[in-house]
């Protein structure tokens, strides 16, 4: 008896009540999107494209195998790129093959009410976001704010009309194509130092927030979380590892990252009760190493949690 089914059982009420919209955010997923339909069937709500958590499992899982899957700067990395696209179309086409609904990624772009500039700058990216992904086929998709709901809703209102979604459209136009998924040689773009630089800063912040109990951050207007910082460390990792070559002829070596650091970790606002040490301390360790640890988080986690369990006294321990 499934997860699902037990419940249903247990409550006694219809088969199909209780479904699940599962996240393809690895690339491993990517090759198994029907198979995922199959075995959830009558459970199954849709497929959702977590574009983030994506992009990390890609270079994660091909970090050590050459020039080919080497990505640029990550926010060169777009929606658009070949073998980003091939992933949502053949997505939109699984889920729509078997009567599933497809849900789009959440566009990272966040508003900011303080700077109009900045506002309209990410509300536009969010337009061409949803409307890419409602011209797509997608049924529906996802925010980082609430005060993008409305856009999103406009965009897929004026594509679906007065349909509740878009599963008429099968895609059949679109070819199922495994070779597609990890093309990541047709990517365009360059790596550049202000990339690096950003990847460094993005890292630290977030990771500092993370340990301060915070699971997402706005910085520099787009919403990062554990998956963008993972991409940051991860391209890092990766650079080094492959002696990647910037725009301006500049081999990333493990030496001249750590020089990088250093002056990125000085401009950081520091403030009373911050973590940045400890985050730094935490980066270095899932970026430079030898090894690349499987999640920045888990060092963290051994770090950390074994520390404050070690202090917590028996009261605290029961109480939590």
């Amino acid at each position: 008896m499934t997860s699902s089914s037990w419940p249903r059982s247990l409550l006694g009420i219809p088969q199909g009540t209780i479904r699940a919209t599962v996240l393809i955010e690895t690339i491993t997923a990517a090759f198994e999107m029907e198979e995922i339909l199959y075995e959830l069937r009558d459970h199954a709500a849709g497929l959702n494209a977590g574009r983030w958590d994506y992009i990390f499992s890609l270079i994660k899982n091909f970090r050590t195998r050459g020039p080919r899957f080497v990505l640029p700067d990550r926010g060169q990395v777009t929606m658009t790129q070949p073998f980003m696209r091939a992933y949502t179309e053949q997505l939109v086409r699984a889920c729509h093959k078997r009567g599933a609904m497809a849900i789009g990624g959440m566009a990272a772009a966040v508003p900011n009410r303080k700077d109009p500039d900045a506002n309209a700058n990410a509300l536009e990216k969010v337009r061409a976001d949803k409307t890419r992904e409602a011209n797509d086929g997608f049924d529906g998709s996802w925010v980082a704010h609430p005060d993008l709901v409305p856009i999103c809703r406009q965009v897929f209102d004026g594509v679906l009309g007065t349909k509740p979604n878009q599963l008429d459209r099968l895609r059949e136009d679109v070819t199922p194509d495994d070779r597609a998924l990890i093309d990541v040689a047709a990517t365009t773009g360059t790596i550049t130092e202000q990339g690096i630089r950003n990847n460094i800063e993005v890292g630290i912040r977030y990771i500092e927030s993370w340990l301060r109990g915070n699971g997402a951050v706005a910085i520099h207007n787009l919403m990062e979380d554990a998956a963008t910082a993972e991409i940051s460390r991860s391209q890092l990792w990766q650079w080094i590892y492959a002696r990647a070559i910037t725009d301006h002829g500049e081999i990333i070596s493990h030496e001249w990252v750590e020089e990088l650091l250093d002056e990125e970790f000085a401009r950081l606002e520091r403030f009373d009760g911050d973590r940045f040490e400890d985050a730094r301390d935490i980066f270095e360790e899932v970026t430079l190493a030898t090894e690349f640890p499987s999640f920045l988080t888990l060092p963290a986690y051994a770090r950390y949690l074994t520390e404050a369990r070690e202090k917590a006294t028996d009261e605290e321990l029961a109480a939590a």
